[in-house]
């Protein structure tokens, strides 16, 4: 499965658009997660329990989508975007979506 965030695919014809497919995730903080990150916050830095908390909410996200675009036939996915949201205080949706097609 080809997934881009472009809408054409080098080499490629697209043949036939499939239509809208999504996945998400909502993912939450942890207690060890934030005692670490109010101490980085402190001395500053980057906080890389919170960096990979949301690098594997992109790819559950991805993951997700690309299903959904294989259910209906796709072999590719084209102009692939993110999106993210706050749902409470310490928690966050990541949501990927693009245009499930195929492609020869």
């Amino acid at each position: 499965m080809i997934i881009l965030s472009s809408s054409t695919i080098a080499g490629k014809e697209i043949k036939k658009t499939l239509g809208l497919v999504k996945g998400n995730t909502i993912r939450a903080r942890n207690i060890g997660r934030d005692i670490t990150a109010t101490i980085k916050n402190i001395f500053g830095g980057e906080i890389e329990e919170y960096t990979k908390l949301m690098a594997e909410a992109r790819e559950q996200s991805l993951d997700r989508m690309k299903a959904e675009a294989e259910n209906m036939g796709a072999n590719a996915v084209v102009d692939v975007r993110f999106a993210t949201s706050a749902i409470m205080g310490n928690a966050s949706e990541v949501l990927a979506f693009g245009t499930a097609v195929v492609i020869e």
